[in-house]
């Protein structure tokens, strides 16, 4: 199995970087043992103008199917020669990604110590492999790397040149090329991409399987147009395990949403609220923060959980305040939670102001002791994100077993949308939205959470209150019923 990555350069910024980016010396052949062969890392050029690294994986065919045990597909000892003799050590596949991560594992999580400020860089980069699987032939093929930003040039390999007659094979050469994309971008994709359309692994499929995943598509995979083909590919189609992913991907994308967007639509909603023209407007956002923060000083909250906490907005604004003795930011993105804790600078924070705040992933939608014990818990702007058959999860798991002894949850006003005059009718404020409800649905739906788990409500308006659409933004303040108010109204009653 042969691959090799190009990049050109300039005087300033020379090609051979790659060699730094790789963890690879351009002088040096290096060869690493694998489960299945060896795999060789090799530069076929290295200069200023062009660099080259080639890695050439030789697979042990009789140690890969010692590997499995001597047993075929359905389980029954199988020692037909088609086992130890065939095409398939040619053609990039499981096996190669699984070298890709082994060989080149500090590239791909994007880590170069001795230059830190390359692997962020986007350069020219130049994919070939001479030889891949594509169930699916070249239209997949294009559907899998173009969204990513690929250039993609595919030609189907035929079965023999010397009777074309015959068709086509099932295998491809392809050459990708990007200008946009980092180095550790483009591992992760063909990291995921070669067992997809390969539609085969080489190794049992766990349950761990799911988080090399979404760990290697963090970034792309959740926008992917062939997220489900992918998802389902990669996991050999275990429908349990895709089931997973794809409940996972989902609550992802709310932290995948570009934060400039949503600011843009905030402006926007403060700018058609009447304010004068010579004032300038306070963005929907920082009065929706500023309601938060309002009701939480009402509540007398010191430990506070920011329940889908995204790039860390809220989390920031919480440390400024000192009565707020421990943060809890939870999100289900790893890359979410990697930009927040850059923006609140925690590797540089004191002890004392480090030990107020903590960030770590984790789903809404399922029971986590680690959230029981706090005050408060906010949920600013998620339920929406979330198909409605998931909310009864939600639910259960914040009010029903962390049980804070304050909620609030802020979702958009569906009403407030037509003051919107760039939106179009029945549409959602932004594409990730699964829902958004009246202020009548909201409030059916928070008094039946409160009934259902023993908390009172009240509902509250965050921005401007249009006589006739309402807020903006809807806020519900849950608060907790005591033992004994819960008695004295049974007694009532």
């Amino acid at each position: 199995m042969f691959l090799t990555i190009s990049t050109t350069g300039t005087p300033e910024r020379p090609a051979t970087e790659l060699g730094h980016l790789l963890h690879k010396h351009p002088d040096h052949a290096q060869a690493f043992s694998t489960s299945y062969g060896t795999a060789h890392v090799l530069y076929p050029e290295a200069s200023d103008e062009r660099c080259t690294a080639a890695l050439l994986l030789e697979v042990d065919a009789v140690a890969l199917v010692r590997r499995g045990k001597g047993k075929g597909r359905g389980g029954a000892p199988d020692a037909a020669l088609a086992q130890y003799v065939n095409d398939r050590p040619y053609a990039a596949s499981s096996l190669l990604a699984v070298a890709l991560s082994r060989v080149f594992s500090t590239a791909m999580k994007g880590v170069c110590r001795a230059r830190p400020e390359l692997p962020g860089e986007p350069r020219p980069l130049r994919v070939e492999i001479p030889a891949l699987p594509a169930r699916g032939g070249p239209g997949l093929v294009r559907g899998l790397f173009e969204p990513l930003g690929w250039a993609v040039t595919v030609d189907a390999v035929p079965l023999d040149t010397e009777f074309p007659e015959w068709g086509d094979s099932r295998y491809v050469r392809l050459v990708l090329e990007s200008a946009e994309l980092t180095l550790a971008e483009a591992l992760r994709h063909l990291y995921v991409l070669l067992p997809v359309l390969d539609d085969a692994k080489h190794y049992w499929v766990s349950d761990d399987e799911v988080d090399k995943l979404l760990r290697a598509g963090e970034g792309w995979l959740p926008a992917h147009p062939e997220q489900k083909l992918i998802t389902s590919r990669y996991l050999s189609r275990r429908w349990s395990l895709t089931r997973q992913a794809m409940e996972r991907l989902e609550l992802v994308r709310l932290a995948e949403a570009d934060d400039s967007e949503v600011e843009e639509i905030d402006n926007a909603v403060a700018e058609e609220s009447g304010t004068e023209a010579d004032e300038k407007p306070t963005p929907l956002a920082v009065q929706r923060r500023d309601a938060i923060l309002g009701a939480l000083r009402e509540a007398g909250a010191a430990r506070v959980l920011d329940l889908g906490c995204g790039q860390g907005q809220l989390v920031q604004a919480l440390l400024k305040d000192p009565r707020h003795t421990e943060i809890v930011g939870v999100d289900v993105s790893v890359r979410a939670l990697t930009v927040a804790a850059r923006r609140l600078r925690i590797e540089r924070m004191g002890e004392r102001q480090s030990s107020r705040v903590s960030l770590f992933q984790g789903s809404l939608t399922y029971t986590d002791s680690r959230l029981k014990g706090y005050d408060a818990a906010v949920l600013s702007e998620v339920i929406e994100h979330l198909d409605q058959p998931r909310l009864p999860a939600l639910e259960y798991a914040v009010f029903g077993s962390a049980r804070p002894r304050t909620v609030l949850v802020t979702t958009p006003n569906a009403e407030y949308n037509v003051r919107w005059e760039s939106l179009p009718a029945g549409h959602v404020r932004h594409g990730d939205h699964r829902f958004e409800w009246t202020r009548e649905e909201f409030r059916a739906w928070a008094e039946a959470v409160a009934t259902r788990h023993g908390y009172a409500v009240e509902l509250r308006p965050v921005g401007p209150d249009d006589p006739e659409v309402g807020p903006p933004t809807q806020m519900a303040v849950f608060t907790l019923r005591s033992i004994t108010d819960t008695e004295k109204e049974a007694t009532a009653a």
